[in-house]
């Protein structure tokens, strides 16, 4: 029997990118996965490929700046299944690049809207499902940003190390239920999310796209990028019961990069 074989999954965020990739490693681990995502038809569309390759994944839209439709998509899913055994809350936004000096009020609060206050919304209302039924394991996705914040990304920074701390607090109020509460900080790795901030940071260095990815990956001692599976399969070993005996943990996975706290040069 696969580890993770009957569990109930959610994902948030999942239609593309490293969230997809955790999809796919918890439904090959043997568990039913809810792609929960704002984007309606590209979710169904990543389920129905994974539907493709024997694995048991559905659909689902969550817009996690919205209470209620948080609390709708997962109580849809409790009404059909009857519980939820693992979330990983890994939908996000990053930040368009610029000091803390020119920072926009409207730009600090959709990152911190999405990228924190929608962890706590979903956390909010799965942890009070699995407290009831006294059991179950919740995976938030922070950053290396969130343990050594970078330049230039001040929202980010702030919204992904309150993951870490909402991570942490939560572990002590649930451990009494038996739900597990870990984080997980990611280091670079090359998707759609990480390419859009990774053009912002060139121009704003002077440098070619080519440039900055070499950049990067000479910064990381391991020496390559990461790949989506290289995070998911730390997500699949945290909802996994090998890691039994683990609450309130914040794993880095970065290939051994701590951060990057290079100073940007005066601004013109």
């Amino acid at each position: 029997m696969k580890e993770l074989q009957g569990q109930i999954a959610v994902v948030t965020g999942a239609a593309q990118g490293l969230g997809l990739g955790m999809a796919e490693e918890l439904a090959t681990s043997g568990a039913r996965v809810f792609i929960a995502d704002a984007q309606e038809e590209k979710a169904r569309d990543a389920a129905a490929g994974l539907t493709e390759k024997g694995l048991l994944v559905e659909s689902a839209f969550i817009d996690v700046s919205d209470t209620v439709s948080v609390d709708s998509c997962f109580d849809a899913i409790v009404a059909k299944h009857g519980r939820i055994d693992i979330l990983v809350n890994n939908a996000g936004v990053g930040q368009k690049v610029a000091a803390v000096v020119e920072l926009a009020d409207e730009e600090w609060d959709r990152v911190i809207e999405i990228t924190l206050s929608g962890v706590f919304r979903c956390c909010r209302k799965v942890g009070g499902i699995m407290e009831r039924q006294e059991g179950g394991s919740i995976v938030n996705i922070s950053s290396i940003n969130g343990q050594n914040p970078a330049a230039l990304v001040a929202a980010y920074n702030v919204a992904k190390a309150g993951v870490i701390s909402l991570t942490r607090t939560l572990a002590l109020e649930l451990a009494a239920y038996g739900v597990r509460v870990n984080a997980i900080c990611p280091g670079p790795v090359y998707t759609d999310f990480n390419r859009t901030v990774m053009s912002q940071r060139r121009e704003s260095l002077g440098i070619s796209e080519e440039e900055m990815i070499e950049k990067v990956r000479t910064a990381v001692p391991l020496g390559r990028w990461g790949e989506p599976k290289d995070i998911a399969q730390a997500v699949a070993f945290l909802c996994g019961s090998e890691s039994s005996w683990m609450t309130g943990d914040v794993i880095r996975v970065s290939g051994g990069l701590e951060g990057v706290s290079a100073a940007p040069p005066r601004r013109k």
